[in-house]
């Protein structure tokens, strides 16, 4: 993240058309629940609160003295008494397959948005506070603010509010297209599941975005499943 600052113009330029393509697309790594906007809501700044898995690495490794979704909740409402807080439950919490619930949130928010899709809940808000939730990380793309307590990997580089204690000092101030360029084009490694083949981060976003990804077999459904409720036993392996 720190080396893409002195990014040439033509990756700044594929990192802006990548942000756009995202946009777009409505693409998100939480690509499943209803799309259909909440009405009725109250009127003001809206806040996203998004929950998160109880024993997620990010939590274990990046939160800071607020560390559970009551926890977070709590501490946007104390900053924002007057807002309006939404509370989005994680998928797999909802699903039942991790912990992480949060019985606190029908009295610390002002709706609970079970069962909605990411961008949807993006598109209902001014901003979001989170602990680690790669949610802040859409929100950024999405132009919303973002405040952070924890240390998520896109916090603390000036892109985002961050209030974690204490927040470690980064040397670089990357804007948005230098960080996306990092984390979604220089560091990770693509795979097609058409052709199998490698493949740049454009070809994964054309097939989510027209729907070309085959269809996950029955099989491969109860592997997902088995390793959210796997993942809640990670003390069995971890030392």
């Amino acid at each position: 993240i720190a080396a893409a600052c002195t990014l040439p113009d033509c990756a700044r330029a594929r990192a802006t058309a990548l942000i756009g393509a995202l946009c777009r697309g409505r693409l998100s790594k939480y690509n499943l629940g209803s799309t259909d906007p909440l009405r009725g809501l109250p009127v003001g700044r809206r806040i996203l609160v998004p929950g998160q898995v109880a024993d997620d690495a990010s939590i274990r490794l990046g939160a800071s003295d607020v560390a559970t979704n009551g926890d977070l909740l709590r501490a946007a409402r104390a900053a924002n008494p007057a807002a309006v807080i939404l509370y989005k439950p994680h998928p797999d919490v909802e699903a039942g397959l991790r912990d992480g619930a949060a019985p606190e949130a029908t009295e610390l928010a002002d709706a609970v948005l079970t069962g909605m899709d990411a961008i949807t809940a993006l598109d209902l808000v001014d901003e979001v506070w989170t602990m680690t939730s790669t949610l802040g990380f859409e929100a950024l793309l999405r132009a919303k603010r973002v405040t952070c307590l924890g240390m998520p990997f896109y916090a603390g580089w000036g892109l985002t509010e961050d209030r974690a204690i204490p927040v470690p000092r980064r040397a670089a101030n990357p804007d948005l297209a230098a960080l996306v360029h990092a984390v979604l084009i220089d560091y990770p490694r693509y795979h097609d599941p058409l052709t199998g083949l490698p493949c740049p981060v454009e070809v994964v976003v054309e097939r989510l975005r027209d729907g070309t990804v085959p269809a996950p077999s029955r099989g491969n459904r109860l592997l997902a499943k088995a390793q959210g409720l796997f993942a809640s036993q990670a003390w069995l392996w971890r030392r």
